[in-house]
């Protein structure tokens, strides 16, 4: 009997993920690199720039500048 019998691979990609994104500042740029490539390739060359965005949201280095850009950026309504 499996030990995880319980557990989806779908859930178990999904809590391991978790965990990357809420270490991901932490980890050293090369491992970054090699799990943002890894990523878009299981995904498709589509998900590259989506999921670009939102590691800079979560990276302690650079979140704060993705949010003072979208700031000064107008909205696609003019404003």
């Amino acid at each position: 009997m499996s030990v995880i019998a319980d557990e989806t691979p779908e859930q178990l990609s999904r809590a391991l993920g978790d965990a990357v994104v809420r270490i991901w500042g932490h980890l050293p740029s090369s491992l970054q690199n090699q799990l943002f490539k890894e990523a878009v390739i299981s995904q498709g060359e589509k998900m590259g720039p989506r999921l670009a965005v939102y590691l800079h949201e979560k990276h302690p280095r650079t979140c704060a500048s993705v949010r003072a850009r979208a700031l000064l950026e107008p909205d696609s309504l003019g404003g």
